[in-house]
């Protein structure tokens, strides 16, 4: 097949990692299954369907070792072929597999559903997604808060309503960005803790087919499912199931990967608000073009694009919710073809993202020189009270004093208006004799504007981003390429 002919998914030939792309790929979906099919037979060997006794099938070590032999040399062509029949993906891999085991072939899946293969993989490709996120989403925290420390005290406008407002940091604006971060962090961790396996439930949960294997014997069925889930890396397996695992699961994973996507839409927007005023770019490689029309323009283009992947993102856990509002009893096959689409995109978008915020973070240029002059602009007008006090205390009557610093206001804004290219409030204030004595430098001082900014950013440092680098610290400095 001509590889530039056909539609490919560009979250994998464009944005995700190669990791993320290697884990949602049909060679270690199909592994994971044998390895699910070889911990079955084994487990269920060693509690005891050893003998043939004429009515409990017998499996013997021989089979077990030519299902490990084979684990990982499988004939994709030949399991299509067999698709193709069968036209059910579990047997046409269960033919495909007994094929180059035929000692094997005949306790092969004994005693399974479908979805012991399936769902199980599933919980198990995306329990490693949410590893892989995770140590991820810790180098972008790492990342943002030596950005924030770096830029701790450099005063810089805020915005409310993107209206100049109070004056902030650089690094505390920072960390705000990382905040939205540290709490993704919190909501993966703690759907990591809470993932369970499905474990060997029975065509319905009821495990009615294991039951018969094990001639009534309840307390062997119990143990088979904790001694899969164990071989499979578990702890734990979902107390009930129907046929699936509840797909509130499914959809609960899909909203943390949404917040990944909000918080990085959020920090993408406002490195585009900030590239639009000059006064923060993210990285620009030195033949990097922004336009093909127009060569002077340097666009945010990692931002942009970061938004774009988190809009999509975010529009995933839609169909997780649909799927598991609308499972029936004890189950339906519509939440296949679904989950095949919404499960390996909302983890390579994730990741794509995340790999952005990463490349982004360790690069930004920040220009003082812009920003001092955006705040130069703008602090006469936000001095104005503290001027107000300031001559009050030296005697000054107070109103008198708000009426001369309203009228020299007004004065100046309808002169910038008119088209006069420099704010000279202060200028004019310093000649006023009204306010005569007040020490302006002392007044003027940005350190009086921006509050407990850089204590705020060196408190949040130290308070929420110290212990996620202690718990993490084979993590740190991480670093990410921008694909194309």
């Amino acid at each position: 097949m001509d590889s530039f002919q056909f539609y490919d998914n560009p979250l994998v030939t464009r944005y995700a990692s190669r990791e993320m792309a290697e884990l949602w790929g049909p060679r270690r979906k199909f592994i994971t299954w044998r390895r699910l099919w070889v911990a079955l037979a084994e487990a269920e060997h060693e509690l005891g369907l050893r003998a043939d006794d004429g009515v409990t099938p017998r499996i013997r070590p021989e089979q077990i070792e030519q299902l490990r032999a084979h684990v990982e040399d499988i004939d994709f062509a030949r399991a299509a072929e067999y698709e193709r029949r069968r036209r059910h993906d579990v047997m046409a891999h269960i033919d495909a597999y007994g094929e180059v085991c035929p000692e094997a072939r005949a306790i092969l899946h004994l005693g399974a559903t479908s979805c012991y293969i399936t769902d199980n993989t599933d919980l198990i490709l995306m329990r490693e997604g949410l590893y892989l996120l995770r140590d991820r989403l810790v180098g972008v925290i790492d990342a943002l808060a030596r950005f924030a420390a770096r830029w701790r005290d450099q005063a810089t406008l805020g915005f409310t309503h993107f209206q100049p407002a109070q004056l902030t940091t650089v690094g505390k604006r920072a960390c705000l960005w990382c905040y939205d971060f540290v709490l993704d962090l919190y909501e993966l961790e703690h759907r990591l803790q809470t993932l369970h396996f499905r474990g060997v439930k029975g065509t319905t949960g009821t495990q009615a087919s294991f039951l018969a294997l094990f001639r009534g014997d309840h307390e062997r069925v119990r143990q088979l499912d904790r001694l899969v889930a164990r071989k499979m890396g578990f702890d734990s397996v979902y107390p009930v199931t129907g046929q699936t695992y509840s797909r509130k699961v499914d959809s609960q994973i899909l909203d943390t990967l949404s917040g990944l996507g909000q918080t990085a839409h959020k920090f993408g927007t406002d490195l585009r608000l900030l590239a639009h005023r000059q006064e923060i770019d993210e990285p620009f490689e030195p033949e990097q073009v922004g336009s093909s029309a127009m060569a002077y323009k340097r666009n945010p283009m990692r931002a942009e694009r970061m938004c774009g992947l988190g809009r999509f993102l975010m529009t995933l856990p839609v169909s997780a919710a649909q799927t598991a509002a609308t499972q029936w009893l004890e189950r339906t096959l519509d939440d296949s073809v679904n989950r095949r689409l919404t499960l390996p995109q909302a983890f390579l978008a994730a990741d794509a993202v995340l790999r952005l915020a990463l490349n982004i973070t360790n690069g930004l240029i920040v220009h003082p020189e812009v920003i001092a002059r955006h705040v130069a602009a703008v602090l006469p007008y936000m001095a104005t009270e503290n001027i107000l006090m300031a001559a009050v205390a030296r005697g000054g009557d107070r109103q008198q004093i708000h009426e001369c610093i309203r009228r020299h206001s007004h004065a100046v804004t309808a002169a910038l208006k008119a088209g006069a290219d420099k704010n000279d409030l202060l200028d004019r204030l310093k000649a006023d004799p009204l306010l005569a004595g007040v020490d302006f430098a002392a007044v003027l001082d940005q350190s009086q504007f921006i509050g407990r900014a850089p204590q705020q950013v060196e408190e949040f440092l130290t308070e929420q981003v110290e212990p996620i680098r202690q718990r993490y610290p084979h993590l740190l400095g991480q670093t990410a390429e921008v694909s194309v």
